[in-house]
C-alpha cells in the first residue's frame, strides 16, 4: 500500500520513529491506520497499538511501554505519542537521555509515531533533539495543508482505493464547498463513494448533491446571527466552524453576500425599481410567503436592517471584509481573530442604532 510519504509499507522498509508536525496531521493518523492494516491482525489491534498523550503520560512510561515485549510475540506493535498543551519545544536533559538511548537500540517490530499538531520552530528543543538522528533511525516530516494539485492528487488517491474516481470539476466544487482539511473531505467521499453506487466516476451534479448542503447550511447560520445581532451566538459559529476547518475565503464570502444583499436591497428601494415583497423574493427565493410566521419573521428581520443601515454603513462593512479577506491571503493574520473583531464591530454598531430608532420612537 502506497502512503502519503509515496512508499509502500513493507516490513523491511519501516523504521523505528517517525516524528509528524504542522497543520494537518490527518495524513499521520492516515498513516497510523495503514500500518495498523498492513501490519496487526484485527484480533491483536487491541493490544498492540497503544496511545499516549503528553499531557496524562510522561516520556519515561511511553519508553517502558516501547520496551515491553508484545502480548502477541509474533506481531507489530504501534505506539502514537500525540504531543499538545504546554509540551510546545520541551525537552528536559532526563527526556532527551531516555529518548537517546532507546532509539540508539530500539525494541525490534516495535513503530513509535509522535504527533506533533500545529506549526513548530525550527530552533525549539524538541525540533533540533529529533532531526538530529539519521533518517534511519528517525523519519522527520512536516504535514502542510495540501492545496490545489496536491490536494487533487490525494483525492485521486483516496477514490482510488475505493474504486471510484472523480472529474476535474467535482474535486474543485468539493473543494469549495468544504475547504481543505482532510478529515472532512473524506468524511464527503464516503457518502460520495455511498452515493453513487456502481457508477466509477463521481461528479459536479453528485458532489452538489451530496455535499451541497454543507454551503447553505453554514450561510444560514451565519446569516441568522448577522440579521439578529446576536454576537455570542455568531463567536460561537465562528469558532466551531475554524474547529471542522471551514475554509476562512468561503466564510468571508458568505458574510459579504450578506451586506451585498442588503446594499442591493436599499438601492432597489431608494430608486423604486422593486417594492418590499419583490425584492425579498429576489434576494430570498427559498423563503415563500406559504412559510407563514417563519417568513414575515425573516421578512421583518431583513427590513428592519435595510432601513436602520445606511448605504454609509453597508460600504463601510463591505470595505472592511475586502481588507480582511486581502490580509488572510497576503499576510499570517489569524483570519478568525479578523473575523470575530469584525463581528464584535458589527454588532455593537448595530446595537446602537437600533437604540437610537426606538428613541426616536
Amino acid at each position: 500500500m502506497t502512503n502519503f510519504l509515496s512508499r509502500e509499507i513493507k516490513k523491511g522498509n519501516i523504521l523505528p520513529c517517525y516524528f509528524f508536525y504542522g497543520q494537518e496531521t490527518f495524513l499521520a493518523y492516515q498513516f497510523v491506520q495503514e500500518l495498523k492494516e498492513s501490519l496487526i491482525s484485527a484480533e491483536a489491534e487491541n493490544y498492540n497499538v497503544e496511545r499516549f498523550n503528553l499531557e496524562d503520560n510522561s516520556w519515561m512510561e511511553i519508553i517502558d511501554v516501547a520496551r515491553t515485549p508484545s502480548f502477541f510475540f509474533s506481531t507489530w506493535r504501534i505506539i502514537v505519542v500525540k504531543l499538545a498543551g504546554g509540551r510546545k519545544g520541551a525537552l528536559s536533559s532526563t527526556e532527551k537521555s531516555i529518548l537517546k538511548d532507546y532509539l540508539a537500540s530500539p525494541s525490534s517490530h516495535t513503530v513509535m509515531i509522535i504527533i506533533y499538531p500545529g506549526k513548530m520552530k525550527k530552533g525549539s528543543t524538541l525540533f533540533q533533539f529529533f532531526s538530529s538522528f539519521p533518517p534511519s533511525q528517525v523519519f522527520l516530516k512536516e504535514l502542510k495543508p495540501l492545496k490545489k494539485s496536491s490536494l487533487s492528487a490525494w483525492i485521486d488517491r483516496e477514490l482510488s482505493l475505493k474504486g471510484k474516481a472523480a472529474t476535474s470539476e467535482a474535486k474543485t466544487r468539493l473543494e469549495e464547498l468544504v475547504g481543505n482539511d482532510l478529515r472532512r473531505i473524506s468524511n464527503e467521499l464516503e457518502k460520495l463513494v455511498n452515493f453513487v453506487g456502481d457508477k466509477k466516476i463521481i461528479e459536479l451534479d453528485d458532489v452538489n448533491q451530496v455535499a451541497g448542503w454543507v454551503k447553505s447550511f453554514v450561510e444560514w447560520e451565519i446569516a441568522d446571527s448577522l440579521e439578529k445581532g446576536d454576537f455570542n451566538k455568531g463567536l460561537l459559529i465562528l469558532n466551531n466552524l475554524f474547529k471542522e476547518g471551514t475554509k476562512p475565503e468561503l466564510l468571508v464570502g458568505i458574510i459579504s453576500r450578506f451586506f451585498r444583499d442588503l446594499l442591493l436591497a436599499k438601492l432597489w428601494l431608494r430608486d423604486r425599481q422593486k417594492d418590499r415583497k419583490g425584492i425579498f423574493k429576489e434576494i430570498k427565493p427559498n423563503i415563500q410567503e406559504r412559510f407563514g410566521q417563519f417568513y414575515r419573521d425573516k421578512y421583518r428581520l431583513f427590513f428592519s436592517l435595510v432601513d436602520k443601515l445606511s448605504l454609509k454603513d453597508l460600504n463601510f462593512f463591505l470595505n472592511e471584509l475586502s481588507q480582511i479577506d486581502w490580509k488572510i491571503k497576503s499576510s499570517d493574520a489569524s483570519a478568525q481573530v479578523l473575523l470575530e473583531g469584525f463581528l464584535y464591530n458589527y454588532c455593537d454598531h448595530l446595537a446602537r442604532v437600533t437604540l437610537a430608532w426606538k428613541e426616536r420612537g
